[in-house]
């Protein structure tokens, strides 16, 4: 059964208006794993392979490999990167999403040049579909935990050096228990100094303290899934009180496990606690789901109304890095929509 299937299709039900419309912000996506599953296949095929089947995975290991499926379809050749940035612009459009802002490293492209260069090749592709689109392109640089605090730090600079010309965050991203939130301390005091956002990987797969430490330890203010959350009331408010946001992925966390059901997602629970929350996609060649079927989801599945849905919208454009005229422009469209029904 596909998403849409479970969600529900987007058109009417409770309410007339078409989620792909309502104005909204992408801001947890891996660029790779946003690849289209076509563009895949296509692209394995170009170079002699045979490529996997992106859901069919059972497992860790060869969710992995789906992973690595993907870096080989786009590291031949710089042309290949460029096409799925561009389709992820293109995706988001049809979405209704006005910025989206991936998780990338440049450095996985060492062999197509410096890290500037791919930085390069990758913010010309996003910007020129962008300003084709009507969608507004940056990236989150992504440190993973697997690596050494002394190559965060490393990542870190790089981000620094870059603040203000498209790497707008700094995130932390693989296994929560490789290694705590404090091994990467100081490379994210770098990042904030440089006016960077905060936006690392907790309360996925470990609990409510793996929040608490990206709070406390990396200056957290945009937290991708954080939804473990839920099982501590204090740490709750502690989020609500200092605005702390949630980049929550409804369908990744049910083919991940995290929930056992979506009727049984905390996103509501989080959003009566005050929580500021967005909805990403996180990995839609293996989830998926589009970005307008996570909030389709969000209405048929756990019943939040068109007023609900619109506020996560607007977290998802206020909490995001965009400029300050298309945050205004974005909001203004988000009024637009609630006045249609």
């Amino acid at each position: 059964m596909t998403t849409r299937e479970q969600s529900g299709a987007l058109g009417p039900a409770a309410s007339a208006r078409d989620l792909r419309t309502l104005p909204k912000a992408e801001l947890h996506l891996h660029l790779l794993a946003a690849m289209r599953p076509t563009t895949l296949v296509e692209l394995a095929a170009e170079d002699g392979r045979t490529a996997p089947d992106p859901r069919g995975f059972t497992s860790f290991a060869e969710f992995q490999q789906v992973f690595h499926a993907a870096y080989q379809a786009t590291s031949a050749r710089p042309e290949q990167l460029r096409r799925v940035v561009t389709e992820l612009v293109e995706d988001t459009a049809a979405d209704g999403g006005v910025w989206v802002q991936p998780h990338f490293d440049p450095h996985s492209y060492a062999h197509f040049g410096s890290g500037e260069h791919v930085l390069d090749l990758v913010l010309d592709a996003g910007r020129q579909a962008g300003a084709r689109c009507g969608v507004g392109f940056g990236l989150t640089l992504a440190v993973s935990r697997h690596s050494s605090p002394e190559d965060a730090l490393r990542l870190a600079r790089f981000a620094a050096r870059h603040a203000g010309r498209g790497i707008h965050a700094l995130g932390l991203t693989g296994d929560e228990k490789a290694r705590p939130a404090e091994a990467f301390a100081e490379a994210f005091a770098l990042a904030r100094a440089a006016g960077l956002t905060s936006a690392p990987h907790a309360g996925e797969l470990c609990g409510p303290d793996s929040v608490r430490a990206a709070v406390e330890h990396l200056g957290a203010t945009r937290i991708a899934h954080g939804i473990r959350a839920a099982e501590d009331p204090d740490l709750l408010r502690l989020l609500a009180e200092r605005g702390v946001s949630m980049d929550v992925c409804l369908s990744s966390n049910r083919v991940l496990g995290v929930v056992p059901e979506l009727t049984r997602h905390p996103l509501p629970q989080l959003l009566a606690a005050g929580v500021r929350c967005s909805l990403g996609t996180d990995d839609p060649l293996m989830f998926g789901s589009s970005l307008a079927e996570e909030y389709a989801i969000a209405r048929h599945t756990l019943g939040l109304t068109d007023h609900q849905l619109a506020s996560i919208a607007r977290t998802s454009v206020e909490t995001s890095d965009a400029p300050a005229d298309l945050i205004g422009s974005a909001c203004a469209g988000i009024d637009n929509w609630l006045q249609q029904g």
